[in-house]
C-alpha cells in the first residue's frame, strides 16, 4: 500500500508540473520575424517572361493600334488581288497638320475598321484590324497578364510546336488587342427611278439603305499574333508553346522575390546592419523573371538583406455606418 501511494504522489507532482510549465514553440519553425538567411544583391541580365498556348490556324486576323494620338482618318481600301507583297497604307493619324500613317504589313490584308472615321484616338488603341494570309500561330493572354504583354513596345516570341519545329522565332504581326467587329461602311448607291406611271412622270422612290457589309474582323480576347519563318512547317490546328519576352534590363540589380515585400514598382526590404539590426527600406521595383526582382532604387549594392522580407503592415479594420467591422 506504502508503494503505492508513493507512485500516486509522484504521478500528481509529474502532471501538475507538466501543466505549469511554459508552452514550447512548435517544431521546425521559427516566431514571425525572424531573420532565416540573408543575401547580397548581384548585378545580371534579367528578362521578364510569359508562356501562351497558341495554336497554329490559317488567316488569322490581328489588330493595328495607332502608332501616336490624334485623329483616325480612313482610306478607301480596294480590295486586293492577291497577296499584298508591301505595306498597304490604311488610314493616318492627325496630329494638325502633320499626318503618319498606318499600314497592314506586307503579307496581310485589311480586314475592317474598329473605330469611326475622325475618332480621337489614343497612341497604343486598336484602330484597325488585319488578316494574315497564310498559317500563323495565334494564343489567348489571359486577363491578368494582358498589361504585361501590352506594355512590351517589340515583344520577343519563340515558339515551340508540340510535338513538331522549334523552338524558333516567330514575329509578331501586331499588338495584342480586344478586337471588335470591323465593319467598312459600303459606298451610297443613288436613288433609281420607278417604272413611269401611266399617264404621268416617273416618280422617284429612294432604295432601301445598304446595310453594312459585315467583315471578317471578328471579336475576340485579349491575344498575340505571330507568324513563324518560311522554312517551318505547321500544320492547320497545331497546339504550340508561345515564350513571350516582354522586356529586358541589362545587368540590372537584383534579389530574390523572396527578400522583397510589395510589388506593381514600389516594395520594401529588411536591411541587415553590421550589429544584427533590422532596417525597413523602400526600394523601387523593375522587371522579375518569377525568381529575381530588380531593384531600380533604394539599395547600392552593398547592402545585406533579410530572407524573407519584411511583413507588410495590415489594412485598418473596415467601417461600416460608423462602426467598425
Amino acid at each position: 500500500m506504502r508503494i503505492v501511494a508513493v507512485l500516486a504522489a509522484a504521478s500528481l507532482l509529474a502532471v501538475s508540473g507538466c501543466s505549469g510549465s511554459p508552452a514550447q514553440p512548435t517544431p521546425n519553425l521559427v516566431p514571425r520575424g525572424t531573420t532565416v538567411t540573408t543575401v547580397k544583391p548581384v548585378r545580371q541580365d534579367l528578362s521578364n517572361m510569359l508562356s501562351l498556348t497558341g495554336t497554329v490556324g490559317l488567316n488569322p486576323v490581328f489588330g493595328i493600334v495607332a502608332p501616336v494620338g490624334g485623329q483616325v482618318r480612313y482610306l478607301d481600301v480596294a480590295t486586293p488581288t492577291s497577296t499584298p507583297t508591301k505595306p498597304t497604307r490604311v488610314a493616318n493619324i492627325y496630329v494638325g497638320s502633320k499626318a503618319t500613317p498606318v499600314e497592314v504589313p506586307a503579307g496581310a490584308t485589311f480586314a475592317g475598321r474598329l473605330v469611326d472615321d475622325r475618332s480621337t484616338v489614343t497612341a497604343g488603341m486598336p484602330i484597325v484590324s488585319a488578316r494574315f494570309v497564310g498559317y500563323g500561330i495565334a494564343a489567348s493572354i489571359d486577363a491578368s497578364d494582358a498589361y504585361r504583354v501590352a506594355g512590351a513596345l517589340t515583344p520577343t516570341v519563340q515558339a515551340q510546336i508540340v510535338g513538331g519545329p522549334g523552338p524558333f522565332p516567330c514575329s509578331v504581326l501586331g499588338t495584342i488587342a480586344a478586337l471588335p467587329a470591323g465593319t467598312v461602311p459600303p459606298a451610297p448607291e443613288p436613288a433609281a427611278p420607278a417604272a413611269p406611271s401611266p399617264g404621268g412622270p416617273a416618280l422617284i422612290f429612294p432604295t432601301q439603305p445598304q446595310q453594312q457589309q459585315s467583315n471578317p474582323s471578328d471579336a475576340t480576347g485579349p491575344r498575340l499574333v505571330c507568324r513563324a519563318p518560311a522554312d517551318i512547317t505547321l500544320i492547320n490546328g497545331a497546339s504550340a508553346t508561345l515564350q513571350v519576352v516582354t522586356a529586358h534590363s541589362a545587368n540590372a540589380l537584383v534579389l530574390p522575390v523572396e527578400a522583397v515585400a510589395g510589388g506593381q514598382g514600389k516594395g520594401k526590404v529588411d536591411v541587415i546592419g553590421p550589429d544584427g539590426s533590422r532596417q525597413t527600406k523602400d526600394v523601387v521595383l523593375g522587371l522579375s523573371d518569377g525568381k529575381m526582382i530588380e531593384i531600380k532604387s533604394g539599395l547600392d549594392g552593398s547592402e545585406t538583406v533579410a530572407v524573407p522580407g519584411p511583413n507588410l503592415p495590415a489594412p485598418p479594420p473596415a467601417q461600416q455606418d460608423g462602426f467598425t467591422k
